[in-house]
């Protein structure tokens, strides 16, 4: 490949959002494992992925895990880059807590609603509207976001956090509507919220599911608390991503319908190979399951390519990087007791 190839490549990153190169030989099935493995050790790289990944990154991660459990991952590393399979506000924030690490992700591209309708500008404007007001904000936002807020949160720690801050300030919850609904109900906390939502969890069907759970009433349905309140309502169990997965391992129930991101059945099905897991069923009947399609934009091959010249990479401001870090230190403390 000639330098000329590469650096039209990487010209193309903030359009593409991965190197997309046209002339070299990407290995493919196990020689690509082997091939990215090997890259993992020459460059001393740890390779963290969400359970939201295509199943062939989940495999080949060295830390699988939900957003609070990477982001203790990414605090605790000593490996010299960190290649994050995810969305990108989770690669920024393994950049935020580690500044001397390369933080590179497969695919720049890989966004996300909640952080997209979020803006730092907007939360700040919130703020001056409740001046008194705390700001817990879901881990699902940008650095500029975070940089406005006074703790982060995760749906594995949110309710112990909530119920730990001051109980005499008002409380701002955003970028999610309705983990902050759920939160309200389960803390008994009065909060403003900003009005986002998650495009995969709002896909569910309320009335399809109901069908799925006529269709099997020996089944139990579990649900993210991102998904409508009306889902919700139907569920037998509402947790966070880890805790979801916990509760199939563990349940004496041996069917389950599962309302989140279909890419958590790939390590359901690991932990609890007996058990029967249903996809709930979105409002689009041509699909039989909820796909987060910028988690999927990642590919082992995007990886290979990631690895191999260290790009896309995440930079961040140090100034901004300092603001946005105090938030999140504050939520690694308050969720010592969280495993």
């Amino acid at each position: 490949m000639s330098t000329e190839t590469l650096e039209k490549a990487k010209s193309a990153i903030p359009v593409r959002g991965f190197l997309d190169i046209k002339d070299i030989a990407i290995p493919q099935g196990e020689e690509l494992v082997k091939a990215i493995l090997e890259l993992k050790k020459e460059k001393n790289a740890v390779i963290l992925a969400h359970y939201y990944q295509p199943g062939e990154i989940q495999d080949i991660a060295d830390f699988l895990g939900d957003s609070l459990q990477l982001a203790r991952q990414a605090k605790e590393t000593d490996a010299d880059m960190i290649v994050f399979c995810g969305v990108h506000f989770m690669a920024e924030a393994a950049k935020i807590l580690n500044p001397s690490k390369k933080v590179v992700l497969p695919d720049t591209m890989a966004g996300c609603s909640l952080a997209d309708g979020c803006s730092g500008e907007g939360l700040r404007k919130m703020r001056e509207q409740h001046p008194n007001a705390l700001v817990a904000t879901y881990i699902n936002c940008n650095a500029e976001t975070k940089a406005e807020s006074d703790i982060i949160v995760t749906s594995s720690n949110a309710e112990t956090i909530i119920e730990a801050l001051p109980k005499d300030r008002p409380i701002i919850f955003a970028p999610d509507k309705n983990l902050g609904r759920y939160l309200m109900k389960k803390t008994g906390r009065d909060m403003i919220l900003w009005d986002g939502s998650c495009i995969v969890h709002e896909a569910f069907s309320m009335e399809r599911i109901a069908q799925q759970m006529a269709d099997n009433p020996d089944a139990k349905l579990i649900a993210h608390p991102e998904s409508e309140e009306a889902v919700l309502k139907l569920a037998h169990f509402i947790g966070s991503t880890s805790a979801l997965l916990n509760y199939v391992e563990k349940d004496d129930c041996q069917k389950f319908i599962i309302a989140t991101e279909e890419g958590i059945l790939h390590e359901m099905k690991k932990r609890a190979p007996h058990k029967e897991l249903i996809p709930a069923l979105v409002f689009d009947e041509s699909c039989n399951c909820s796909e987060c399609f910028y988690m999927k934009r990642n590919t082992m091959e995007k990886m290979y390519l990631c690895m191999k010249y260290e790009l896309p990479e995440i930079l961040i401001d140090e100034e901004l990087r300092l603001k946005a870090l105090k938030p999140i230190e504050a939520m690694l403390e308050l969720s010592k007791s969280i495993k």
